[in-house]
Parts: structure tokens; C-alpha cells; sequence
């Protein structure tokens, strides 16, 4: 489960993704229900594939009674997509996002203790991970709140992936479902946003080795280090 990460201003974005021209977004450290931006197809531009988003990370569902749920919502299963009431809606519509990210963290616990670790692009890009939107209106004033979710996979088989997270000791190494965000390539992106179900259920997965750079987190007064 990511519970924070380094979104790129909107020139990164607009050079990578090609949206967000003139958008007011500086780039920030992100944690649950705190302001970001993700990039989702285009609703009211026939003329635009695409088109950049601010709101909050953690999603809000259409049920919730606030724009503020008391449950976490910045992570969704992928498994869970289709049946889990706070996504089944985003995901039956095709409500796909790209979260962009210069680096994401996961703690582990090989040591006894949490040690946050960060993950980067071998390549020095940004990551573009795969999310769901949704759009909450407050029925008494009208205002309107985007908000999104990002994907995760099971990671038992990823020698990287798979050492991050707390085990639990009455569990196999292969039953602790340790979990992913999931990459989706720049070329793999149109699809992402506009493909059928069909289309999109191969980019559900975590990246090959060969995409990370990532080691722990230095303390805050000394940088950071990989």
C-alpha cells in the first residue's frame, strides 16, 4: 500500500504526458486526502484525448455523505474492482486515471523496523500509475470534488517488491499478499484511458526489475539516497 509520493509540476507533465499546458500545478509531496493531479480522458473536449485533473488522492465514492471519507481510499485491489462498492462504479465506467509521480515510498521491515524506501525510474522519468477517478457533488452547495485512486496488484512474486510491507508471521511467504502500484508505460497510456476492459487487464501489473532505482530514504536532514 503507497501512502505517499513526489508529484512532478505540470511541466513535467506536459512534457511527458502532453496536458497540463498552463495549468497552475507545482508539484508536491502527496499523502492521503491531500491535494494532487492525475491525467484522465478528456470529458467535455472532443478535440482532446486528454486532459489534467486537480483533487484529492483518496477517492470519493458516490454513496459517501461527505467529501471526506473516514476510510482509506488512496489504494484500491485490483482484484476488488468489480465488486468492492467504493470502486465498482469508477471501474464499470471506465473512470481509468494516470497518477504522475517522480517517486513513490514503501516501508520495510526486514530489519525488525520500518524503514521507508523510495522508488524512482531507472530512466529518470516520472512514473505514470494507474488510477480510477471519481467526481462527488455536495448536493446542498454544488461543489464539485475530483478525487482518485491508485491500483495495486499482489507482489508475492516480485523479489523486489515483495520485501516491502510488514509481514505477518502466521503466513507462508506466498500467502502475505504484499502489494504493488502498477506502472503504465507512456506507450501504453491511450489505452489505459480509452481501451475496453479486455484492452487494460494485461497493464494491471507490477513493473520488471530492470524499471525501479530504489533504496531507503535518508533522514530528512541528510537528503535523500539510493
Amino acid at each position: 500500500m503507497c501512502t505517499r509520493y513526489i508529484s512532478p509540476d505540470t511541466a513535467a507533465i506536459e512534457r511527458l504526458w502532453h496536458v497540463g499546458a498552463g495549468h497552475t500545478w507545482r508539484g508536491a509531496e502527496v499523502f492521503p486526502r491531500s491535494p494532487n493531479v492525475f491525467i484522465r480522458a478528456a470529458r467535455h473536449d472532443a478535440d482532446a484525448a486528454r486532459e489534467l485533473v486537480q483533487g484529492t488522492w483518496g477517492l470519493i465514492p458516490w454513496f459517501a455523505k461527505a467529501p471526506r471519507v473516514s476510510y482509506s481510499t488512496q489504494n484500491a485491489r485490483s482484484e476488488e474492482l468489480a465488486s468492492k462498492a467504493s470502486y465498482r462504479q469508477p471501474w464499470a465506467r471506465a473512470q481509468r486515471c494516470i497518477i504522475p509521480a517522480w517517486t513513490f515510498d514503501e516501508p520495510n521491515w526486514e530489519s525488525g523496523r520500518n524503514v521507508w524506501w523510495r522508488f524512482a525510474r531507472a530512466d529518470g522519468e516520472p512514473w505514470g500509475l494507474a488510477g480510477l477517478w471519481a467526481t462527488w457533488v455536495d448536493k446542498a452547495t454544488g461543489e464539485v470534488f475530483e478525487s482518485s485512486t491508485m491500483l495495486t496488484v499482489n507482489a508475492d512474486a516480485c523479489p523486489l517488491m515483495s520485501r516491502m510491507h510488514k509481514p505477518d508471521p502466521a503466513l507462508q511467504p506466498h500467502e502475505q499478499d504484499k502489494r504493488a502500484v502498477v506502472p503504465i508505460e507512456p506507450e501504453d497510456v491511450d489505452t489505459w484511458l480509452h481501451g475496453s476492459p479486455e484492452q487494460v487487464q494485461p497493464l494491471i501489473r507490477f513493473a520488471p526489475l530492470e524499471r525501479y532505482r530504489a533504496g531507503p530514504v535518508a533522514p530528512p536532514q541528510g537528503g535523500f539516497s539510493f
